[in-house]
């Protein structure tokens, strides 16, 4: 019976707070802490509501280092699960570090002033987590998290090399509003309108945001949109983790309605992250965008549809055939509502999370340092997916699509 923290009340909190509470074999005493205390009880009532579990709440400045500390000593858990902002890996890393308890987190650390997804902060901290016999998991959530164990999967059981690798991330549900993010607004922004790198031939290649795109059909009757390419951190950590891989792509689905409005919003200068004099103020464009655009935890009710994640690799198989296989998974936002009371794009970077945690907890992926999960067992991971709620499927095509 473990006790953890969980850091961070938004969407992906919320999903976090619900799976961990259906395992209580593994997860036996729940913390949940936020800035805003108020977001965390009501998350603890939800979950008490469903579950009967009791979730602690507490309220912190996951920027504050000594506070931190001082809420992990209190709390003592054996693990910290940090769902908040990327902006604070560093200095959740630093609280654990010096309280002496695990870590895991859902996405890369970024300045906050500077649009730039790299994992060379991180890696940094992997003597120090090693020299304290602590372990740290990097991007728990699906991409990257999912998507890298969807590779450590391949490669162990279908390839002896992975050559080529596009992991597409379809959202073909509605919410049915103007313009909305399914995710916190200001990161995703930020991601969408950052310049494209892709690996190419043993290198990163960097083109304009948003430039290349095509036409995909999802499986399962999810239908074919329209995916650009760009840059998502999982590519740095695979590049270097994957043996073998030469090229390595990133695609995501947008609408036309939600490209045209970020074009006016770009053009008007609402997504700079460079802050501007309002009234005697310092303001940051996107981040007052980000508090006047709906909140993704609000948009469960509204969501239908399904999302559609998955990797095409190719490379020789076992026996050095040419083969292409993808494995992906679909998700009902609907579904995902239903038992979580949050749409389909935090529920399936939440129950990773939990995932994650759970191969920690249990000792499978306890190994002091700092991993990305490609680097890890994928087995008892795959396992998990299938029975907390992401099932996935794996078919070999006849030819990449991307080829």
């Amino acid at each position: 019976m473990n006790r953890i923290l969980i850091i961070g009340a938004g969407g992906v909190g919320r999903v976090v707070a619900h799976k961990c509470a259906q395992v209580a074999d593994t997860f036996g005493d729940i913390h949940l802490a936020s800035r805003t205390l108020s977001k965390c009880e009501t998350i603890a009532a939800e979950v008490a509501k469903r579950t009967g579990r009791t979730i602690t709440t507490h309220q912190v400045d996951a920027d504050n280092v000594p506070e931190l500390v001082a809420l992990i000593r209190e709390v003592k858990p054996a693990m910290v699960l940090h769902i908040a902002l990327p902006y604070q890996d560093l200095t959740i890393m630093d609280a654990c570090l010096e309280a002496g308890v695990h870590y895991l987190d859902t996405a890369n650390y970024e300045p906050p002033d500077t649009a730039r997804f790299e994992y060379k902060w991180q890696w940094a901290y992997q003597d120090r987590f090693q020299q304290a016999g602590l372990t740290a998991l990097l991007g728990s959530g699906f991409d990257p998290g999912v998507t890298s164990v969807f590779a450590a999967h391949a490669l162990k059981h279908h390839f002896s090399e992975i050559h080529t690798l596009d992991i597409v991330d379809v959202n073909a549900g509605s919410h049915g509003l103007p313009f909305a993010t399914n995710f916190n607004p200001e990161i995703n922004i930020r991601e969408i309108t950052a310049p494209c790198r892709h690996f190419e031939d043993g290198s990163f290649v960097e083109t304009p945001a948003m430039s290349e795109s095509c036409d995909f059909t999802c499986p399962g009757g999810v239908g074919t949109h329209r995916i650009y390419r760009m840059y998502h951190e999982e590519l740095e950590s695979l590049a270097r983790h994957i043996p073998g891989l030469s090229t390595a792509r990133f695609w995501m689905s947008f609408s036309e309605n939600y490209l045209k409005h970020l074009e006016v919003l770009q053009n008007v200068g609402m997504t700079s992250i460079e802050p501007i004099d309002f009234e005697g103020r310092q303001v940051v464009p996107l981040q007052f965008l980000k508090a006047v655009l709906p909140k993704p935890e609000e948009l469960g009710p509204r969501t239908k549809g399904h999302t559609c994640i998955g990797n095409i690799m190719s490379g020789p198989d076992k026996e050095g055939k040419p083969k292409t296989l993808y494995v992906y998974n679909i998700c009902s936002h609907e579904a995902a509502f239903a038992e979580t009371g949050a749409q389909a794009i935090s529920y399936t970077t939440g129950v990773p999370a939990m995932i994650g945690a759970k191969m920690l907890l249990e000792g499978r992926w306890r190994e002091p340092g700092v991993w990305n999960l490609e680097q890890l067992d994928p087995d008892p991971f795959m396992a998990d997916l299938n029975q907390h709620g992401l099932p996935w499927q794996e078919e070999t095509l006849e030819q990449n699509p991307f080829a």
